[in-house]
């Protein structure tokens, strides 16, 4: 089967604009490579930061794509930089897309006793293997039935054990790393990667066998935590996760009050025994579906206590969204609907409303509700999805006057939004709202391409904003900018408060000031380079002489040949004893 067309719009929608940047720049960099199609798999190997690339899967149907996951750690808005690069080859360059072989196919080929030897070499290779086959095979060989909606609690037919020593091993591997003096261990991630096969389970309707992974990665964790803790392993990512969890799984099953009274009895040992918190999950517990003021909420009758009929705890957000996750796996819109609505879920509320296709119900709703840039942001990514492009273009633009800390990724996705649809006053604002909030190059000279004519008094505004902007990391940015305009004095201006860490970007500045201010290039590299030789920091060098190259070069073209060997001379002179400096001189033709 063939991948499904893709438009660079499409990928666009679903990425902010940063990913979107940086996975364009991984694609023409060829950092997109082993890409093949299986089926409705096609997957990727993806060059990035860490020595072994990021794996991307894409999976399809006849209708489109179905999910679309990586291994990096991406968790914010969209596809990360290695889903865009993997797309982008998609939608340009389909021609380099491998066909091979499905593993249903792969696996037609094999005999029984071939197959059985195949596992075994893999597990001789992945040693760890031999656990994940250990859950499955318990899995398979005592199969569940599959339900979504809430159901009368079923004993748990999976074995825990696997589970148990998957977490002991983790800990005794974060030990180790501890042991060895690596700054950074596996526990968080791998921990969390536990904690997601019980997510997983109660997603699939399975919340009794949920309980009990989450039972053994719990006691298991408060029974060992003591070995991590000498090391300065902190809790509270993982409770924070586990109270998720055992939330959701809690309120995907219905509980005898015998079974509540376990868990909680449970679940107040560990607390104590691990020092966590699991007030979330005790909550859970006690109200269940049955809670009075959440019938009352789920059948339309909202009041200003929404779904609470005490003081509002600091968690009732996280309860509140576990609850809708649940409602919304089980298609129960209304109720999602009325829950939202009454616990202040202002986001979820909106775009539910649009992806229900309730369009003018949602923007009617987004005038009195919408309070922030990112419900705006998520509502008008929504009705694009929809179809309904012009009504998610007043969405955008109406949130880039709202608070919010995306005013970036919301200006760049209303301008591209708004050169699809061919306004190019949207395009402009969107655009520069974004600039407003981070400065690029690359925006300026497309807010250049938007406005023709008018550009001059543009260009007077964004100049200001370049210039008064003190927000850290665009150092590089506004130097490119008044590099591209000729302004060499506010490009200089820039470097002079630069430590040498910017040598880059410094050496970029004199480079174009050499003719403009050859004084400015001699003093500054000048008094760069003597740093570091009067240090006498041999390993430091190689970076002198760079500088001293830069002074050359303005001394020459001003003129100052002879001011330049007298200088020179002195350097040689001053620092003779200095045998690697002396050396690199004549190497790099300084002497």
């Amino acid at each position: 089967m063939s991948i499904p067309q893709i438009s660079e719009f499409t990928i666009r929608r679903h990425a902010n604009a940063k990913s979107f940047q940086r996975g364009e720049a991984y694609y023409e960099a060829g950092a997109v490579n082993a890409i093949t199609l299986r089926g409705h798999l096609l997957q990727a190997d993806v060059a990035g930061t860490q020595a072994r690339p990021y794996h991307v899967n894409l999976s399809f149907d006849s209708s489109g794509l179905t999910s679309v996951n990586c291994t990096c750690a991406y968790d914010l808005d969209g596809w990360c930089k290695h889903i865009v690069a993997t797309m982008l080859v998609c939608a340009r360059n389909s021609e380099c897309i491998e066909q091979r072989p499905t593993l249903e196919q792969l696996l037609d080929r094999l005999d029984h006793i071939q197959t059985q030897r195949l596992l075994q070499e893999l597990v001789a290779e992945y040693p760890p293997l031999i656990e994940a086959i250990d859950r499955h095979v318990s899995w398979m060989t005592n199969p569940t039935d599959k339900q979504i909606t809430i159901k009368s609690v079923r004993r748990s037919t999976l074995d825990p054990a696997p589970f148990r020593r998957q977490v002991r091993q983790i800990l005794k591997d974060t030990v180790r790393y501890f042991e060895e003096g690596y700054e950074e261990d596996p526990i968080a991630e791998d921990l969390l990667s536990v904690v997601q096969t019980a997510v997983d389970f109660s997603e699939r309707g399975e919340g009794e066998n949920a309980i009990a992974i989450l039972e053994a990665i719990t006691s298991t964790c408060a029974e060992n935590w003591d070995d991590v803790a000498e090391y300065g392993a902190e809790n509270d990512e993982i409770v924070g996760e586990l109270n998720n969890a055992w939330c959701e799984a809690i309120l995907s099953v219905e509980l005898s009050p015998e079974e509540k009274v376990d868990i909680q009895i449970n679940l107040e040992a560990w607390q104590d025994q691990w020092n966590a918190d699991f007030g979330l999950v005790m909550e859970a517990l006690r109200q269940g579906w049955d809670y009075p003021p959440l019938l009352q909420v789920l059948q339309g009758n909202i009041t200003e206590r929404g779904a609470w009929e005490e003081d509002v705890p600091d968690y009732a957000d996280d309860l509140a969204l576990i609850r809708l996750k649940i409602l919304e796996g089980q298609e129960r819109y209304q109720e999602y609907l009325y829950l939202a609505q009454a616990e202040g879920q202002t986001q979820q509320y909106l775009t539910m409303l649009g992806r229900l296709g309730r369009v003018e119900e949602a923007i009617d709703a987004a005038q009195t509700q919408m309070n922030s840039m990112e419900e705006a942001f998520a509502l008008g990514k929504t009705l694009s999805k929809q179809g309904a492009l012009e009504q998610a273009l007043d969405i955008a633009q109406s949130g880039l006057n709202l608070p919010g800390n995306c005013q970036y990724e919301l200006g760049i996705w209303t301008s591209d939004l708004a050169v699809e649809l061919g306004n190019r006053e949207a395009a402009l604002l969107g655009i520069k709202a974004a600039f407003q909030i981070k400065p690029s190059l690359v925006d300026y000279q497309k807010m250049a391409e938007l406005t023709g004519e008018s550009w001059e008094s543009v260009k007077t505004d964004l100049l200001t904003i370049v210039r008064t902007y003190s927000g850290w990391g665009t150092e590089s940015a506004k130097v490119n900018i008044f590099l591209h305009e000729g302004l060499i004095d506010d490009a200089i201006a820039i470097a002079n408060e630069l430590s040498s860490n910017y040598s880059e970007l410094i050496h970029q500045v004199m480079s174009a000031a050499i003719s403009h201010n050859p004084s400015w290039v001699i003093a500054n590299a000048r008094r760069r380079a003597e740093k570091i030789m009067d240090a006498g920091k041999a390993e430091y060098y190689c970076y002198a002489v760079e500088w001293l190259k830069k002074a050359r070069n303005a001394y020459l073209e001003s003129g100052k040949k002879a001011d330049w060997l007298s200088y020179r001379e002195n350097l040689m002179q001053t620092h003779a004893r200095k045998r690697k400096l002396m050396g690199m001189f004549k190497q790099r033709g300084m002497e």
